[in-house]
């Protein structure tokens, strides 16, 4: 068995980089449907913003996490 080295391994480095933010276009289930937490954001997030538009319940992961992220922006804006 070769020798462990920690310091190659990913769990142990301090700042390993992030996997976690991923554009959702690159997503492997961004075509599927939104997600019912999604969901349930995206319309709180329009009725906040007085965009009733901006919920549509056919998107899909990737559209939804679009449109919640542009809210989003959308709300800190007007801050």
């Amino acid at each position: 068995m070769p020798a462990r080295n920690d310091a190659e391994n990913p769990k142990l480095d301090p700042d390993p980089g992030s996997n976690t933010e991923k554009d959702p276009d690159e997503w492997v289930s961004g075509g599927d449907p939104m997600t019912g937490a999604q969901a349930s954001y995206l319309k709180t997030l329009a009725e906040q913003a007085g965009d009733a538009d901006a919920f549509e319940p056919e998107l899909t992961k990737a559209e939804a996490s679009k449109r919640i992220d542009a809210l989003k922006a959308k709300a800190i804006g007007k801050r």
